[in-house]
């Protein structure tokens, strides 16, 4: 769990790439520069980023392996005839042939058809999960950052009682008692408790950049809160605010991946944990059935290294000290 609480600047050791003068300049819209000039050099500054991104080879091959499986995730499915719980669809435990290019398992389902089925299914968690905690994780911090005093500190406390609860144990607990019948109910039980990191870290960078003087311009001439936010706040953390969703889309894969091995997730489809937990349960490796876990543990190993490997490219593209030029 304490990789999916890293900070997304990666090796710069920052909270984030702290904005430069230039990089602060998509936060200045038409309130703050009447000439129309920011909106030119915000246009700019993103072309510069787009050159750097595709020259970087992390975030080359990291995307370009999530993108596969995504692909896999989606079309897969269409070139197999058989359901991903479906017995007797080939010869009981075949190994990997041009007949069943993943072999079969123990009660002949087809290993790719699980496969193809469990990453569109571990995809649509981790997304969902990724996009309810950074909504949650963003508001709160965005809004104590900014708002300060009273409002800051009961924010904090609900984030620092959240915090310190043992997360794992808690939903083991949850999902235990309650149930999880379908992708969407696990996706809300991840994102609910893994938005704490993204508060604190969101709330920080908020609280320097509300000093800015695009920002007390912006106030002085009756901006409303949520308008400074969007427009003038949230557009120079972008770059934190995407690394920050990569990291949260990582670390829900491998929850998802834990749950469902502990036999806790949706046990009406497949996933990629599920797959490993029905490998176990029926001694996969005792029986010598290697492709039965080694393909869905290599699928969890690649999507989730390969989301790192990225942030790692877009922190070396957004922050020029670590730039490769």
């Amino acid at each position: 769990m304490t990789d999916m609480k890293s900070s997304p600047a990666g090796r710069s050791g920052a909270a984030a790439p702290a904005p430069d003068p230039a990089s602060a300049a998509p936060g200045q819209t038409a309130t703050t520069d009447p000439l129309g000039a920011a909106p030119a050099l915000a246009g700019r500054r993103r072309s510069e980023m787009l050159y750097f991104a595709l020259r970087n080879p992390k975030v080359i091959l990291g995307l370009s392996v999530i993108v596969a499986f995504l692909l896999f995730g989606l079309l897969g499915p269409l070139f197999s005839e058989f359901g991903p719980r479906e017995r007797n669809a080939g010869p009981l435990g075949a190994a990997p042939s041009s007949d069943f290019w993943l072999g079969t398992t123990w009660t002949g389902q087809d290993v790719f058809t699980q496969l193809a089925h469990g990453t569109r299914a571990t995809f649509q968690v981790a997304l969902m999960a990724a996009a309810i905690s950074a909504f949650i994780g963003m508001t709160m911090g965005f809004v104590a950052g900014y708002r300060g005093g009273r409002l800051d500190e009961i924010l904090m406390m609900i984030t620092n009682i959240v915090l310190v609860l043992p997360v794992f144990v808690v939903v083991i607990v949850v999902t235990a008692y309650l149930g999880i019948s379908n992708t969407a109910t696990q996706a809300l039980v991840i994102g609910l408790f893994n938005w704490t990191w993204v508060a604190r870290a969101v709330r920080a960078q908020t609280l320097s950049l509300r000093a800015r003087d695009f920002v007390d311009l912006a106030r002085l001439s009756g901006v409303r809160t949520l308008s400074i936010i969007r427009r003038e706040i949230a557009p120079n953390m972008a770059s934190y605010l995407v690394m920050t969703f990569i990291l949260l889309f990582a670390g829900a894969i491998v929850f998802a991946a834990t749950l469902d091995f502990l036999n806790l997730g949706p046990r009406g489809g497949m996933s990629l944990g599920l797959m490993l937990q029905q490998a176990n349960q029926q001694a996969a490796m005792s029986l010598g059935l290697w492709w039965w876990f080694v393909f869905p543990g290599a699928a969890i190993t690649a999507i989730t290294g390969s989301a790192y490997l990225t942030n790692v490219g877009l922190d070396e593209v957004f922050n020029p000290k670590l730039r490769e030029m």
